[in-house]
């Protein structure tokens, strides 16, 4: 499955009367929405030519590259437009945290109604950057920490026993246990990508080009 080619440019860019244009940044790996800026011509043009997020403070009216106080930068992998160019979405990778003062990773944290369990993509999201935490701080008597110290072998064994548990499972009709081993193969897969420096985004590349 090929990219799309590029058919918007800047100059096509619907700024509003203050010269800004709202722009929503989600998180390329998770697809988590991180934060709604603002962008001007200058900030666009910016962003687009260092491929990292600049945005236009409509408080200071200055514009400035994302993080670059505290080193939370985020690098752009795909920008688009909506429909008319009134609005433009930001696919980044970001470095820690949008929101250094909360210390969280994107800045709608704070949720005030209904249940949100991150089921879909981003929990995938979610699971890579704990089992990339985990690693470079261990805890003791974590067991993510404990596979990470046993190495690759260790992980790729336990692989090969939840993917045989799993097919065990789905030999009966207990969809439960059907659930829970293929939950502990997909986490035990989660940690031997990371033990291997590859990263979800990587694997979804991979099937779409499959995907013909």
């Amino acid at each position: 499955m090929a990219g799309k080619k590029a058919t918007m440019e800047v100059k096509n860019v619907k700024f509003a009367k203050d010269g800004t244009v709202p722009v929503i940044v989600q998180d390329y790996e998770s697809g988590e929405v991180l934060m709604l800026a603002y962008a001007n011509q200058e900030a666009l043009t910016a962003t687009l030519e260092s491929g990292y997020a600049h945005y236009y403070c409509r408080t200071k009216k200055e514009v400035y590259k994302f993080g670059e106080e505290w080193g939370n930068t985020q690098k752009l992998r795909a920008a688009f437009a909506e429909d008319g160019g009134a609005c433009i979405l930001f696919k980044v990778d970001q470095r820690f945290k949008a929101d250094p003062e909360k210390e969280t990773f994107t800045k709608f944290s704070e949720q005030f109604v209904g249940e949100y369990n991150n089921i879909g993509s981003e929990m995938f999201g979610r699971l890579q950057r704990i089992i990339a935490d985990v690693k470079k701080n261990p805890e003791n008597g974590a067991y993510t920490s404990f596979l990470f110290v046993r190495g690759v072998d260790r992980i790729g064994k336990k692989v090969g026993e939840e993917a045989v548990e799993l097919v065990i499972a789905a030999k009966n009709d207990d969809k439960k246990i059907v659930v829970s081993e293929a939950a502990d193969l997909l986490y035990h897969v989660m940690v031997l990508l990371n033990a291997k420096g590859v990263k979800i985004s990587e694997v979804c590349e991979e099937l779409c080009k499959r995907n013909r």
